[in-house]
């Protein structure tokens, strides 16, 4: 196949629901410390194993194997609460010089007791071989916070925001400008609890700042990218399908110079194209000067496959359990992060 199949793009339209969100965040800067990205990078206090680590076992029948690879520490490689899925980088963000080493990965909790927990987003930095978790929350019209009981199958950073998929919804957005400290030390709940706030043991929590939903109700958000190739920059999103016979989609939204979704003044963005995927069990989706990149899965027992589409079309040998996508733009590098416990890594393969 030289080129996706397009489709229509009337169900891919997202209306901006950001309303009330404001409120709760102009109250919780009023108890807690806003602190910079670089200070979270600054004091990440786990360690990163370049090219080594148990997480490497996800290559195992990939060939050829990948050009870099970043293993997480032993406890977040064996972890079976929380599940990484989503994958973004500094490069998507349009940053350069010494941020641009930056991954981001999105995970969601399953808890097999105890509270649920939402969503977290690790900021790992290649460059010092260190990173941090930060628990993403809600932050309710009085100022407590709560956390997002969300997949986060995709996460795509533009500029200064984030947008994490809300399956079923749309787009979750975050800022990072938006990071504040918790002064609270328990690690059994969340909330406030007197005269401080708790955040299940996190130091740093991300509050939703936006959201943007699917006006059809039948558009999957399952992953997130960011294209930078096309006039505008486009966001990329796509659906998982694993039903036999059926296959998903994936859309391109223009983005805006701020960060944002380009909508016009009825606030409704609708998507610049979209195009049936070749295949089902698509887990991250990826376009990049007119070649798109597919990341397939076949579980925990079998190797996935990397389709590329436009260009080479090809069918590449892949790890185990990839997910998302993102790009190393300079590098020529395409990423994906591997999710099942005991084989996790973030890695990164020819374009």
């Amino acid at each position: 196949m030289s080129q996706l199949k397009a489709v229509s793009t009337e169900p891919f339209g997202l209306r901006r629901d950001g309303g009330g969100l404001a409120t709760g965040i102009g109250l919780l800067e009023k108890e807690l410390r806003r602190v910079p990205l670089a200070t979270v990078l600054a004091k990440a206090n786990r360690v990163l194993v370049r090219k080594g680590g148990n997480g490497a076992g996800a290559f195992t029948g990939m060939s050829p194997k990948p050009v870099d690879w970043y293993c997480f520490d032993a406890d977040d490689n064996a972890v079976r609460e929380w599940y990484p899925q989503g994958l973004t980088c500094a490069s998507d963000a349009g940053i350069a010089g010494g941020g641009a080493s930056v991954f981001v990965v999105s995970w969601y909790h399953t808890p097999s007791s105890g509270a649920e927990r939402g969503v977290r987003l690790t900021f790992l930095n290649t460059a010092t071989l260190r990173y941090r978790h930060v628990l993403l929350v809600r932050v309710t019209a009085d100022g407590d916070i709560a956390p997002i009981n969300i997949h986060a199958g995709g996460v795509a950073w533009y500029g200064d925001l984030l947008h994490v998929a809300d399956t079923t919804r749309g787009l979750r957005v975050f800022d990072v400008r938006e990071i504040f400290e918790v002064d609270g030390e328990g690690t059994s709940s969340i909330g406030r609890k007197g005269g401080s706030y708790e955040a299940f043991g996190y130091r740093y929590v991300m509050p939703q700042t936006d959201a943007w939903t699917t006006t059809s109700g039948t558009v999957r958000f399952s992953f997130a990218a960011v294209d930078r190739s096309t006039a505008p920059d486009t966001l990329v999103s796509g659906e998982y399908v694993d039903e036999a016979g059926v296959t998903g989609r994936v859309a391109r939204w223009p983005l805006a110079a701020g960060g944002t979704l380009n909508a016009p003044a009825g606030g409704v963005v609708q998507a610049v194209d979209a195009y049936a995927l070749p295949a089902r069990k698509i887990q991250g989706a990826l376009s990049h000067n007119g070649t798109w990149y597919l990341s397939q899965t076949a579980g925990a027992a079998g190797n996935g496959t990397l389709i590329v589409v436009g260009g080479t079309p090809a069918r590449r040998s892949y790890a185990v359990g990839p997910e998302d996508l993102t790009c190393v733009r300079d590098r020529r590098t395409l990423w994906t992060v591997s999710e099942f416990a005991g084989r996790r890594a973030v890695f990164g393969v020819p374009l």
